[in-house]
Parts: C-alpha cells; structure tokens; sequence
C-alpha cells in the first residue's frame, strides 16, 4: 500500500538553490513553496470554500486551538471532519493550538504536563497537554498535525529559551507516541528563540525523530527581519533536505521572497485578511490604503493586471466607497485580492524557481516594492 505522505523535490534552481517540490497528501498535491491562507475557525474571513478554490488555494490552515472551544472536535468529527464540515476538499493543516494557548490566556501555568490556561471566551481552566492536542487534531481530521511546542517569545534568556526548547523535544516525543492516524501527517516544530548553538540543536534533536515535516516556530514573533533572516541562514543548511519546511506566522510579500531564497517550502500568516478588514490592499511596491480619500475618483483597479476578481471588475473608488460607508462587500474584496496577491506571487515564485532565476526574480521584485510600504514583525501577527 502506498503511503499517503511523500515529499519530493523536483527542482533546485541553479541560481539560488531554492527548491520546487510536491508534498503528497490524501486530499491531493500541494506544489512548494507555497502560502497557506489561514481558516481560524473553518473559515477564511469573509471568504466562502468556492472563493478559496476559484483564486487557486492549494491548502488551508485552521486553528487547534479555536475550534476545540467552538464549536468542538466532537461535533466536526460528527460532521463527518473539517473537510466535509467547511466544505473544503483541498489539503488542510491545523497549528497544535501552543501559539493562541501561550498568547490569548491571561493565565498560562506551564509544567512537564502541559498548560493550564484560561479560556479567553468565558475564563474557565482548561489543560492543554500534547496528548490533548493530538487528540483534538485527530478528530478534526486535518492532513497535517502539528506537534504542540513552547514558543519562545522575542529577546527570551538564553536560560529560559533552552527549557522551553527542551520541553518542546519531550512534548514532540509525547505527540508522536499519541499520534495514530495514518492518513494524517505530523510534523515537528524547532524552537531555540535566537540562540545559533540552540536552533541547531532542535534541529538535529527533531531530525533524529523522523517527522514527515518540520515547522520552524518562534520568529515571525516581533524580531526585526534581519534577525530572522540570520536564523533562517544559520538553520536552513542544516535542515532534512528530503522533508518539506514549514516557516510558522509570515506572510509579507518581502519575507515570503527572502524566505523561499533561503530553501523555506511552506508558510501561513492571517496577514492577507486581517489588514484587507481595514482597507489595505498588498500590491508590488507593498501596500495601498484604498479607503484614502485620494482613491475617491479612481477608476482604476486595485493592481493593474491582477486577475482577482476584485481587480477585473471592480475600480478603487467603488471599494473605497463601500469601505467607507461600511459594507461588508469592500472587506471582502479587499480579501479576495489580497489573498489572490499572494498566492500569484508564489506562482510566480516557483515558475522562478523552474527557470532556474530566482534571484533575477528578487532583483526585479524589489525594484517595485518600497520596503516603507511593508509591514513591521508585529503587524503580521498583531
């Protein structure tokens, strides 16, 4: 019987020595590197399934976390999983829940256990274990689990960031041994905050584990980009290089790029939707607030020659209008395009990638974009 997980790349581009592959999942091919728009709770805000599907989503990630308050692992296996319960036959991919746990209570209490937090809903305890985590993940029916980590936050002690990277190794052995679904992968997660020596050694710790993947959590955390690209340089060389590479949280236009550079395959970050809410459109040279007054008699489309539906049939002044007067629909095509944004720029990044031209294509993309127009570490997950 053939196994419902393989990665295979296909590809290294000579210039650059980024990858394409192909991760192999029972809900079909994701082709990397690839964005993975974020569904918190079953569903990209204010998008439906057949809009995700129509502006070419690949793969989805939902929230652990969210969905075991409301409305429950319970009632989405009843429903038959995540994929029959959203109505999405795609690849999925929820978190373990260990981010929202650390970030949303007021009260965190962590031991060897587990977490014992408040509910951010209703302000019950709640226990989150990694064994709690793979059974919620398991009800849910996802293709890809993730392992529940401790994540580090930004300028964490050295002291500090190797206890919670080492908990992180004894929770990832705990999760596999909880892990039995065989149509759904896990993987693991390197922590080390931003500490070389520590970084490396998650990675060989977790190496030796044999996960189908790997997550690298703890940047994206409000670090400069510099800081990130520097661990990204130090781990990338050192990382299984027959197992897809999962950057946890980022989402910018310039971070995917640089990212993709330094061998990243895979990526999430609610950014698309979230600055969308309050009119801010992505675009080549970063980021367009339409509900400025200065857009008021624009005819134009968000983004000249985006094929969004948004952009083919809508102008900027209609949107800003319905921004402004506060109907949804400007929200939710603000969404669609900036959705659509960057899952073109992936394509276009493995079409790079093909043509062995990568770091052309970099050139070519920061000719446009005005890194003032980008966003800070903390807006991406603000």
């Amino acid at each position: 019987m053939a196994k419902p997980f393989t990665y295979e790349v296909t590809k290294v581009c000579k210039q650059s020595g980024a990858r394409l592959g192909v991760l192999h999942t029972p809900h079909g091919d994701i082709p990397t590197p690839i964005y993975m728009p974020v569904g918190t709770q079953a569903t990209v805000k204010a998008m439906t399934s057949r809009e995700m599907r129509d502006i070419g989503t690949k793969i989805l990630l939902a929230n652990t976390y969210h969905l075991h308050l409301r409305p429950g692992e319970n009632l989405v296996k009843k429903a038959g999983g995540l994929h029959k319960f959203m109505d999405w036959d795609k690849p999925i991919l929820t978190d373990s829940g260990g981010f929202q746990v650390f970030s949303l209570g007021d009260l965190n209490k962590i031991s060897e256990e587990g977490v014992l937090f408040r509910n951010h809903l209703d302000g019950s305890l709640l226990n989150m274990t990694p064994e709690v985590s793979m059974q919620i993940q398991q009800d849910l029916g996802a293709d890809i689990a993730m392992a529940f980590d401790v994540c580090s936050p930004y300028l964490c002690d050295y002291d500090k960031a190797k206890e919670n990277m080492e908990r992180t190794h004894r929770w990832a052995k705990r999760c596999q041994a909880a892990h039995t679904r065989e149509d759904q992968a896990l993987f693991g997660i390197v922590q080390g905050a931003f500490y070389r020596d520590l970084r490396a050694q998650s990675v060989e710790t977790l190496g030796e584990m044999d996960f189908i993947g790997y997550g690298i959590g703890g940047l994206s955390v409000g670090e400069p980009k510099d800081i990130m690209y520097d661990i990204l340089d130090h781990i990338m060389p050192m990382m299984p290089k027959d197992k897809p590479r999962y950057l946890m949280g980022v989402g910018t236009a310039d971070c995917l790029v640089e990212s993709v550079v330094r061998g990243v395959d895979m990526f999430d970050c609610v950014l698309a939707t979230r600055v969308a809410r309050n009119g801010t459109a992505l675009v080549p040279e970063g980021r367009l607030v339409v509900r400025n007054a200065k857009y008021a008699e624009d005819f134009s489309p968000i983004e000249e020659g985006c094929d969004c539906y948004a952009c083919t049939h809508h102008s900027r002044a209609y949107i800003r209008h319905l921004l402004n007067v506060g109907e949804i629909t400007g929200a939710r095509l603000v969404s669609i395009h900036n959705l659509r944004y960057l899952l073109r720029l992936m394509e276009q990044v493995r079409e790079a990638i093909a043509q062995d031209r990568l770091l052309d294509f970099r050139r070519e993309f920061y000719a446009r974009f005005d890194m003032r127009g980008s966003f800070n570490r903390g807006e991406e997950q603000a």
